[in-house]
């Protein structure tokens, strides 16, 4: 009997590979202030899933589908040249509620939810298959080596993307990179905590993370193991007090976060007027990573 074989092993694997996954993917999100384009990005797969569903196809793959046209639509409205400069952020509110409203209409003209369009959209990790393992650990695997080939390109974008275009950098390319990598983390965290929840495991970690250091790396450290330590520990206490797990690792998640805004050095409770020295340490920080040789 392989230790796979039993349902509470699947579960706690995957628990702790997709923990880390959003946590490393989180820090770009929130350095480049996507929450809300990826929270545009979970509800916009959502007519994806049900079509997926309708015509009788993998729902894993209707959502990366629909993610990838979302990831486009969005990028082409917000480079529009008479586009003002809330531009992005208002191509993302009207995605977002078009992709759920169409969601919405094609599930009424079915016979509602059937049990794989119900665990791809609340989460069921307890049921997860050896196939789900396998499709987490590849995508997984794939997006932590993008992230690491261009690391220093992704933090220059984030930080400053107009010094990033006048020196040459392909960016609309690598703006498009961050989004199909996020849509991709989206799509295999949904059997963990369903794809309506996957925002607050993507965002929450890295948030966290940012209020115990301003070092990009030790940020990145703190973000991976809030992340996949939220997610085992929502496991447990799901199945300790039959619990819904999607929900339990949210509200750990949001626990995590809460506590340490009350206890961090860079937390409400404790915070000290260094806005401007995080400001100088981020300019820094980006100085390193466009001249690296200086």
């Amino acid at each position: 009997m392989s230790w796979l074989d039993s349902y509470t092993h699947r579960a706690l694997l995957e628990a702790a590979m997709v923990g880390a996954l959003c946590g490393a993917i989180g820090l770009h999100v929130v350095l480049r202030r996507m929450s809300f384009f990826a929270m545009a990005m979970t509800h916009a797969t959502f007519p994806g899933v049900v079509l997926a569903a309708v015509l009788g196809i993998d729902i894993y793959l209707g959502g990366a589908a629909m993610g990838l046209l979302v990831c486009l639509c969005v990028l082409a409205l917000s480079r529009r040249r008479d586009h003002h400069a809330q531009g992005a952020a208002t191509s993302t509110g009207i995605v977002l509620a078009t992709g759920f409203a169409l969601g919405v209409a094609l599930l009424s003209a079915t016979s509602g939810f059937n049990r794989n369009l119900e665990a791809f959209m609340t989460g069921s990790i307890v049921t997860v298959t050896g196939r789900e393992l396998a499709t987490t650990a590849c995508v997984g695997a794939a997006v932590l080596l993008a992230l690491g080939v261009l690391h220093k390109e992704l933090l220059y974008g984030a930080f400053d993307p107009d010094g990033q275009r006048a020196a040459g950098y392909p960016v609309a390319a690598l703006d498009l990179l961050m989004l199909l990598l996020v849509e991709a983390v989206i799509v295999v965290t949904a059997p963990a905590v369903g794809v309506m929840l996957a925002m607050a495991l993507i965002v929450g970690p890295a948030t966290t993370a940012r209020l115990w250091s301003d070092r990009i790396r030790t940020t990145i450290l703190i973000a991976v193991g809030t992340g996949t330590g939220s997610c085992v520990l929502g496991l447990e206490l799901s199945t300790r007090w039959n619990l819904a797990a999607g929900g339990t690792i949210t509200l750990v998640v949001a626990a995590a976060f809460l506590v340490s805004l009350l206890i961090s050095p860079h937390g409400g409770m404790r915070r000290v007027a260094g806005g401007v020295g995080r400001r100088a340490k981020e300019a820094e920080v980006c100085e390193r990573v466009a001249h690296p040789f200086r």
